[in-house]
């Protein structure tokens, strides 16, 4: 593996092609993961989705459905993830003045494999959906800055994003 520059990367085998590794031989455990990211945006639009005026509806409920059901699909999305039976999957938003919705995913299960990618995939979907929802008046917006919080759970044990905690939802 080491000559091929593949070492390490657990997605592919020792010829370098991709593949869905193998968790059968792991334990259940409970597993975490927190993801978080962003959406800038004009003030204007964040006091639209601050005061529920968008048209076309409760811009936040909208993206916390978005997220949740993403979530729920990472399996179908991402390529090498795994389908899994999610125990958990919480969705929130912080509304920073002036300019910005900050979104945060805590998503649990228990099983052979974490669910890091199924956090990031419902923060970014989330993001996508206040785009789709405010996009009328606002073709500026930026999703950005997605990125793992939390994990915990595993073989490989913890993991904290330094100078950053979960909010608590």
């Amino acid at each position: 593996m080491q000559e091929n520059g593949y070492k390490g990367l657990n997605h592919f085998d020792d010829r370098g092609a991709a593949r869905m590794v193998d968790v059968s031989g792991k334990d259940d455990t409970v597993r975490e993961a927190v993801a978080r990211g962003e959406v800038v945006m004009q003030p204007a639009t964040l006091e639209l989705i601050a005061g529920r005026r968008a048209a076309k509806g409760d811009v936040l409920g909208v993206a916390r459905v978005a997220g949740i059901m993403a979530a729920k699909e990472t399996g179908r999305l991402i390529p090498m993830a795994h389908p899994i039976t999610l125990t958990g999957v919480q969705v929130d938003f912080r509304l920073r003045e002036p300019d910005r919705v900050e979104i945060q995913a805590r998503v649990r299960t228990t099983g052979k494999t974490g669910v890091e990618m199924e956090a990031m995939t419902a923060v970014a979907v989330a993001g996508l959906a206040i785009y789709d929802m405010c996009k009328a008046v606002d073709r500026e917006m930026v999703l950005g800055r997605v990125r793992l919080v939390r994990k915990t759970g595993g073989k490989s044990g913890e993991f904290n994003r330094k100078e950053e905690e979960p909010w608590d939802m």
